[in-house]
């Protein structure tokens, strides 16, 4: 290779971050900001903290994204609607508890029965994508256009417009925040840069958008999530992720903030799962001042607007 040669690729070679401008780095880290503080000064009838408890119901999604169509991974997707969904629902029902339940569409489609009972016994249902894709992978127009698809078919399949987002594996891709404007959403559900809700800035911009964070911590994924073929296995007792959530529990006690938590009905529900949400429904319940709520009630009293 000439010498010419060698430098004109270098010089077409794209370059690494630690040579980006300012301009650059600053660009991309800035792109969607995390805004005021929505924390409320007080939270309905003068509670001390507020619960807001989610459902992300993929089932076979995950699995069918990826191409895989084998009976063994449908079997376990059909496990989280079949078994986990029907013992989560009958425990929110025995402590009254209302939750937000997360559908890609694809799963709504599969078990419309189910979405429609998640509505009919007064949770929210909002958007998780279509087919749990990745959102990364995905140009803007169609992200937008599955994104406006999932919105238009859960509004037929329960009755109600989705008004919330939690993308899928919370991949929140730079188009992202364009399009929960263009669909004028309440909320999203996918970032992680507070404990409590915040307002999503776009470039600087207020957005009016408010985020109720998550965080993986208080996530039953990274705990018991099992992969056949890859080095991925369940590492943490479920008796001991219980004392995590506790503790995060107390935390937002402590300081009159949020406690979100986001499980998955083929996770959580199975039979040594379920006994820990149990166990931690019965002390969020005995515990005076908590305020249950859905993640766009959580939204709607940040932002100040009238139920």
């Amino acid at each position: 290779m000439s010498p010419s040669s060698s430098t004109l690729t270098d010089s077409a070679r794209t370059p690494e971050p630690w040579q980006w401008p300012e301009s650059e780095w600053r660009a991309h880290a800035e792109r969607v900001g995390a805004g005021r503080s929505l924390l409320p000064r007080q939270w309905p009838g003068g509670a001390r903290v507020a619960v807001a408890l989610s459902f992300d119901s993929d089932h076979e999604t995950p699995a069918l994204r990826d191409g895989i169509t084998s009976p063994g991974e449908m079997a376990q997707g059909h496990y989280g609607a079949r078994v986990g969904a029907p013992r989560i629902l009958c425990l929110l029902q025995e402590f009254g508890i209302p939750a937000s339940f997360y559908l890609p569409a694809v799963s709504a489609l599969l078990h419309p029965r189910e979405a429609r009972r998640y509505a009919d016994e007064g949770h929210e249902v909002a958007l998780h994508g279509w087919i749990h894709e990745r959102n990364a992978l995905l140009d803007a127009d169609d992200e937008r256009e599955l994104q406006l698809r999932a919105a238009d078919t859960l509004e037929r399949i329960t009755g109600t417009r989705p008004v919330g987002l939690r993308t899928p594996s919370w991949d929140f891709s730079p188009h992202t925040l364009p399009i929960i404007e263009e669909m004028g959403l309440l909320y999203d559900s996918s970032l992680m840069a507070d404990d409590d809700p915040y307002e999503l800035l776009d470039r600087g911009r207020p957005t009016g958008i408010a985020e109720i964070p998550v965080q993986w911590i208080r996530d039953d994924a990274p705990y018991f999530v099992m992969e056949r073929y890859a080095g991925l296995r369940p590492y943490t007792p479920p008796r001991s992720v219980l004392g995590i959530w506790r503790d995060e529990f107390q935390g937002a006690l402590a300081s009159g903030g949020l406690f979100q938590l986001t499980l998955h009905p083929h996770i959580i529900g199975h039979r040594s799962r379920i006994v820990i949400l149990r166990e931690l429904l019965e002390e969020l319940a005995a515990t005076p001042g908590v305020w249950f709520a859905t993640h766009a009630e959580v939204a709607r009293h940040c932002l100040g607007l009238a139920e």
